[in-house]
């Protein structure tokens, strides 16, 4: 093998270790960009390559009963009714829960609107940009129009070897919230928990 042939494999060998590298480190990024368009597209099938439903139901609902017990704990202090609050949380979490690990409750958490804890709460449907109450009013009249909310901002990145973590902020004074994936293989990613406190 001449020198310039042994040149131009090792330089090729080198282009291909780069490129390997490049494509391992970004995969986190191209997993999030493909998990949020198919949820938006509410293509389950994909959505299902891309979440761990099992685990983020269990994330959701440690989440949510943790949001609930801090906004009992603030009213707990001189307020006996409290205890009903509590009970009325709890039964609301499990339906909450449900709602929010799905494809729709997917592409709630990835387009800024995580679950706030409140009674008959469920994600947006697709193409509404806010939940719908059951009881709405059935009449001619129309409400007026809500402002589209702005698009949270959004950082990610990777807080382990194995651990990637985007994270949206709707503005300096309210509250953040992380969507958490783990790596599954070398290239595969996975959505698996939300962290309601940033």
């Amino acid at each position: 093998m001449s020198r310039t042939t042994r040149s131009v494999t090792t330089a090729l060998v080198g282009l291909i270790l780069v490129a390997a590298l490049a494509f391992i480190y970004a995969s986190p990024y191209i997993a999030l960009n493909r998990l949020k368009r198919a949820a938006d597209a509410r293509d389950a099938q994909t959505v299902n390559q891309y979440v761990d439903f099992p685990a983020l139901r269990s994330s959701l609902k440690e989440q949510v009963g943790a949001l609930l017990t801090r906004r009992v704990d603030i009213q707990k202090s001189g307020n006996p009714l409290a205890i009903i609050g509590a009970m009325i949380g709890a039964a609301i979490v499990g339906p909450l829960v449900d709602s929010y690990a799905t494809p729709d409750g997917v592409a709630a958490i990835l387009n800024g609107i995580p679950p706030r804890g409140d009674p008959g709460e469920s994600p947006p449907q697709a193409g509404n940009g806010a939940s719908t109450p059951a009881n709405a009013p059935a009449s001619g009249i129309t409400a007026a129009p809500q402002p589209p909310r702005e698009p949270p901002q959004t950082t990610a990145g990777y807080r382990s070897m194995n651990t990637f973590v985007v994270t949206y902020q709707h503005g300096a004074g309210d509250a953040r919230y992380s969507a958490i994936f783990h790596r599954d293989g070398l290239v595969s990613w996975k959505l698996v928990a939300v962290d309601l406190n940033g």
